[in-house]
């Protein structure tokens, strides 16, 4: 990692303040506020250096600029924003979605997208509602001793579309001719609640020296949808992007099942690149990409975590046995790794549990602590090495 000294991030500083707000006030002003936004950044030369346009190009940034909170209320150090259940940002059931900033006074920043299952058409066991309150574990706790983050900047994105942060479609799912909140109907708004909480968080926050980009479960396959959102309003400021329990390992030689989760959550042409025809590979797995995403974005550093045998996303979610998943999940580690060895490394802990960030801090991996692993990717620690129990 680079070292950020401070006349230099000072003046970077000043640039990517007045960029960042340039930004959001021309995608609001070119967005309708009934949500049908055509913000697709084409034609605006804030996007030309933009390593993700070819995603901005298919609509991945149609709802930056287009909603604002209904309130915003300080309680004690967070700030939690409420955005209307009448508008685009909206949970599962139709209620509303919230979201909370932590002002520490740091030139840093943390984007962290909180987990809670999954929802299709064959399976529903997804988080309803979003409680925007921080918890106070894991590398959230200001408490925690040794939290490398404890006084960075915060943006707390609860997760409740059961999309991933992707998802883009409403279901009658009891075929009574009416989406209504309350009953079986699904809003799967993942990409409105995501684009809403980030426009919040720019204007926050617009100027960080650096971003840890991170989240577990859900939200660890949210930060890979997340990705280009966050450059486009953060353009050239270092993105660390720490994924735990989300790292798009799938059904071995089964691709057709990624690709009916994005096609069922309206997310397929937004979020698959035509430059990746293996971003979904024929070995079923969707880990090409990260390596797609490091090819463009030279400003970007990937940790991947996972458990061997995640019983929540290879057995429960996925219907693939943990031993069976558990080789996979090392190749496919190896290979996004192999693909930019300065810039990647993984963290793979033995066992069936799920996520590490907020519950297993200490657990040890190859000698070394996940809290501490962390912390050795965000000093650029020679520690900071791919660990495998």
């Amino acid at each position: 990692m680079m070292d950020y000294r401070f006349l230099a991030s000072s003046a970077l500083s000043f640039s990517r303040a007045l960029t960042g707000v340039l930004l959001v006030t021309l995608l609001a002003a070119c967005s309708d506020n009934d949500g049908d936004s055509s913000n697709d950044g084409s034609g605006d030369d804030n996007f030309d250096a933009n390593p993700f346009q070819e995603l901005v190009d298919q609509g991945v940034t149609r709802y930056l600029g287009v909603y604002t909170p209904m309130n915003s209320e300080v309680v004690g150090d967070e700030t939690i924003h409420r955005f209307s259940a009448s508008d685009g940002p909206i949970c599962l059931r139709g209620g509303e979605y919230a979201m909370s900033t932590r002002d520490a006074g740091s030139e840093d920043l943390v984007i962290f997208l909180q987990g809670g299952g999954g929802c299709w058409d064959t399976l529903c066991a997804a988080t309803e509602t979003a409680s925007p309150n921080i918890p106070a574990v894991g590398i959230l706790s200001r408490e925690l001793p040794g939290n490398p983050v404890a006084n960075w900047n915060l943006a707390y994105l609860p997760y409740c579309d059961g999309g991933v942060f992707a998802s883009d479609v409403d279901y009658d799912f009891d075929g009574n001719g009416i989406i209504e909140p309350g009953g079986s109907d699904r809003y799967h708004r993942g990409i409105r609640n995501l684009s809403a909480a980030l426009d919040v968080t720019a204007r926050t926050f617009p100027a960080p020296r650096r971003i840890l980009l991170t989240g577990i479960s859900g939200g660890g396959f949210g930060t890979i949808f997340a990705l280009p959102l966050v450059r486009t309003l953060y353009p050239g400021v270092p993105i660390e992007l720490v994924n735990d329990s989300g790292v798009a390992v799938g059904r071995p030689n089964e691709p057709e099942f990624f690709r009916h989760l994005l096609s069922y959550w309206n997310a397929l042409d937004t979020f698959l690149p035509p430059s990746c025809p293996d971003c979904i590979a024929a070995d079923g797995h969707g880990t090409s990409i990260h390596s797609w995403g490091l090819d463009r974005d030279e400003n970007l550093r990937l940790s991947l975590l996972s458990y061997k045998q995640d019983s929540t996303i290879a057995n429960f979610f996925f219907e693939v046995p943990g031993p069976v998943w558990e080789p996979e999940l090392i190749r496919k580690m190896a290979e996004v790794e192999a693909s930019h060895p300065d810039r990647v490394r993984s963290l793979i802990a033995d066992g069936n549990s799920h996520t590490l960030l907020l519950s297993s801090t200490a657990l040890e991996v190859d000698g070394i602590t996940v809290l501490d692993w962390v912390t050795a990717m965000l000093g650029d620690s020679p520690e900071w090495t791919s660990r495998l129990d």
